[in-house]
């Protein structure tokens, strides 16, 4: 059986291109007792994929040279050798970017299209909802009539972060990088304000203004100068969440930015980083609670959505330059 790879053929130096990716085509292996063969449906492309690409101890291993890239993947199943798993199941898993693969049953989890669109599985209710969830309500602890502040705000993780936090009665700030983009956040997803950081000629007195009593919780998805201009604004006992660093994931050289310690200390503020894997056990919990609020229309959802598995390199390229409105996908 023939299919077609993605493999990393060079570590980048600094943003990565074209010339980082190489297609080859492959002869898969005969299927073993308890593998499936699959077809992805749906491939996602994600931020923290570009720290793969380095050389570099991390939270997850980095991709090797000559490998393929992976990810989240949402598949089909088209050959089953095991009783877990049937021919056309959907399933979800993190799979080699492949036109086709094997896998083992066992490291896959079947979902239900019948109560969400296969591709949210990706999304709202994978691991940008999961995200969002439990960094802004295990780590943020908003409560009513706090402001919570959102950079990457019309990115996959921000825009849910936002909606959860009105729910729980917050006054809610986003940052985004097109008027386009902050339009939708307001209308459409329920923000309060929502500030162009690429067109502000002033970005700490914008924030001011939008934030007049102080910042109580941080949502982080971008850090650099957005990052130093919000924590200029927090308040005591304020909460910073450190989900997302994109604005130095291409840094070759380290930035010497302002030191902001002093001012976390004389707030009793709390900075906590995490990884949505920390929280596997609680997966359940939270898939459940977004699928509800889901189902009763409290929480909306946006993908770009990107046709073609040939894309996938300009698609995982393009979010760097923000080109996707929530979740960034590539259809098989």
């Amino acid at each position: 059986m023939e299919a077609t790879q993605i493999v990393l053929a060079s570590r980048p130096k600094g943003t990565p291109n074209q010339e980082n990716f190489r297609f080859e085509n492959i002869t898969l292996p005969t299927l073993q007792a308890g593998e499936v063969r699959l077809e992805p449906l749906y491939i996602s492309v994600d931020p923290y994929m570009r720290g793969r690409m380095n050389d570099a101890k991390s939270y997850t291993p980095p991709f090797q040279v000559g490998a393929p890239l992976e990810g989240g993947v949402v598949a089909k199943v088209v050959e089953s050798k095991s009783e877990a798993l049937a021919s056309g199941d959907v399933v979800l898993g993190a799979l080699p970017w492949a036109t086709q693969a094997i896998a083992e049953a066992k490291k896959l989890q079947k979902i239900d299209t019948n109560l969400a669109p296969a591709s949210y599985y990706l999304g709202i209710l994978g691991m940008p909802g999961l995200t969002a969830y439990f960094g802004l309500l295990d780590i943020g602890q908003p409560k009513e009539g706090e402001t919570v502040v959102v950079s990457g705000a019309a990115g996959a993780v921000g825009m849910v972060v936002g909606q959860i936090a009105k729910l729980k009665g917050c006054r809610v700030v986003g940052l985004a990088g097109s008027d386009e983009k902050a339009e939708l956040l307001q209308k459409e997803f329920g923000y309060d304000a929502v500030i162009n950081y690429k067109t502000t000629q002033n970005l700490r007195t914008d924030l001011k203004a939008a934030c007049p009593n102080g910042v109580d919780v941080y949502f982080d998805n971008v850090g650099g100068e957005i990052t130093d201009a919000v924590i200029s604004l927090i308040n005591f006992h304020a909460r910073l969440i450190i989900c997302g660093q994109i604005a130095h994931y291409n840094d070759q050289q380290p930035q010497q930015g302002p030191r902001f310690l002093p001012l976390v200390l004389t707030r009793s503020a709390l900075i906590k980083g995490f990884i949505v894997s920390n929280y596997h056990a609680r997966f359940p919990e939270a898939m459940q609670q977004l699928g509800t609020w889901v189902k009763e229309g409290k929480l909306k959802y946006q993908e770009t959505i990107i046709d073609g598995f040939e894309q996938l390199p300009e698609a995982f390229l393009g979010l760097f330059t923000g080109q996707n409105q929530g979740k960034m996908l590539v259809k098989v």
